[in-house]
């Protein structure tokens, strides 16, 4: 029973080689990140002279039949913690004088991340300046790089062009794409035209992205021209959600014809139309609009927006002329006869308005916009970054409601054009 004690006792009492490395390094009050760094560098360095061994055998050891031979430590670099640290490492020379790569090596320095830890910074809104600050600290007698602000950016731009390359190439013909909510965000001196598509089971997804200066016919017109190029057919019906915009219900127009139904933002509309109001008269007139626009019937809110309008026409036909300019674009959803949730959804643009404000969100520490190319760059990475956070349309439950509508429309459309046909013939 002593015996046991004893040796009980002589086991606790001498540690472990690896544990008084550990207990120096906490008496030198270093971190705990400092200790794990060090300690993984350690383990860094064995994995690398394991490989070695492979390669050459045992120091000392006589082998006719090795292919490589020993060649000393030479510096290089891994990526560590967004930068580059300095790292000593064996080499291995084979028969030929060349250096051969050691597995582990190689498999680090594969492995980059130095690239998305930069655009995750900056989206994040850490400036290119404090990049360096935002990383934790290399440990004493580990070197480092790349942290500067000329690297970063360097990295920044490549990964932003790639994303946006990968966004403005992408084929859409597989997206069973029913509706399209379209707006504009101005960066600067610059206007970003969005199309954020909506499936039939009511997922959004980001389409594509144009840059001109103003929301003109032809900046609109060439949005769409992408998207139809890229796989969005023509020739069935769709619902636009958009703004009001001319330009874009024009350029709408000219290539969907008469498959284009258009919904302008009801929001919108009552914004437009109180602006020709005096304070006293902006609530009254917005609630009328605002119950109008949830009667759930079109011709019954036609018919109560009419009204408001002639009794505007008197003291404010500013104010009239607005609301009755696309009046029936701003109820193209009440002709569906959808769940209140879905059609309040659709009558509106909140969705891309919430995708706009995560682009500003995103985009707020830019001061200055060195060009088109940038914008779209910022843009497309900002649209990546706020797509991951995207949910399904309030209201998808109701999906194949607005799906039927849109197909009873394309027949309807095919059934007129054959009677004017017979009509001709």
């Amino acid at each position: 029973m002593k015996d046991t004690a004893r040796k009980k006792d002589r086991s606790q009492g001498t540690p472990h080689i690896g544990q008084l490395a550990l207990a120096a390094m906490f008496e030198a009050r270093a971190t705990l990140y400092e200790t794990v760094v060090h300690a993984g560098m350690g383990v860094l360095g064995a994995m690398l002279e394991e490989d070695r061994i492979r390669l050459c055998g045992q120091r000392y050891e006589h082998n006719r039949d090795r292919r490589a031979t020993r060649g000393g430590h030479t510096e290089g670099e891994l990526p560590f913690g967004g930068r580059r640290i300095r790292v000593r490492r064996p080499r291995v020379q084979g028969d030929d004088g060349h250096d051969v790569p050691l597995p582990t090596w190689q498999h680090f320095a594969d492995s980059d991340p130095l690239t998305p830890r930069a655009v995750e910074q900056m989206v994040l809104g850490v400036s290119t300046r404090s990049y360096e600050r935002s990383l934790e600290p290399v440990p004493s007698g580990v070197e480092s790089r790349g942290a500067s602000k000329s690297a970063v950016s360097r990295r920044f731009v490549g990964a932003t062009t790639r994303t946006l390359t990968e966004m403005m190439g992408r084929d859409l013909s597989a997206l069973a794409i029913c509706a399209l909510i379209i707006d504009g965000i101005h960066m600067g001196d610059h206007l970003v035209v969005i199309a954020l598509g909506i499936d039939e089971q009511g997922e959004k997804h980001v389409l594509g992205l144009h840059e001109g200066a103003t929301e003109n016919e032809s900046t609109c017109k060439a949005l769409i021209e992408d998207l139809v190029a890229r796989g969005v057919r023509s020739d069935r019906s769709r619902l636009f959600v958009i703004d009001g915009s001319k330009a874009l219900v024009a350029a709408i127009r000219k290539t969907f014809g008469r498959r284009a139904l258009i919904q302008r933002c009801q929001v919108h509309k009552r914004r437009n139309v109180e602006d020709h109001l005096p304070e006293s008269m902006k609530k009254q007139v917005g609630r009328t609009m605002t119950t109008a626009y949830r009667c759930g019937h079109f011709e019954r809110a036609k018919r109560m927006l009419l009204g408001l309008a002639r009794q505007l026409d008197k003291k404010y036909p500013s104010a009239a002329a607005s609301l009755r300019e696309g009046l029936d674009e701003t109820l193209t959803v009440l002709r569906f006869a959808l769940p209140s949730g879905l059609e309040r959804t659709l009558s509106t643009t909140n969705a891309i308005e919430f995708v706009n404000s995560r682009i500003r969100k995103r985009t707020h520490n830019v001061t200055k916009w060195n060009g088109g190319t940038m914008v779209l760059r910022w843009v497309a990475v900002a649209l990546v970054e706020t797509s991951k956070t995207f949910r399904k349309l309030r209201g998808y439950v109701a999906m194949p409601k607005l799906v039927a509508a849109l197909r009873a429309h394309d027949a309807s459309l095919q059934s007129k054009s054959v009677d004017a046909s017979k009509e001709a013939a």
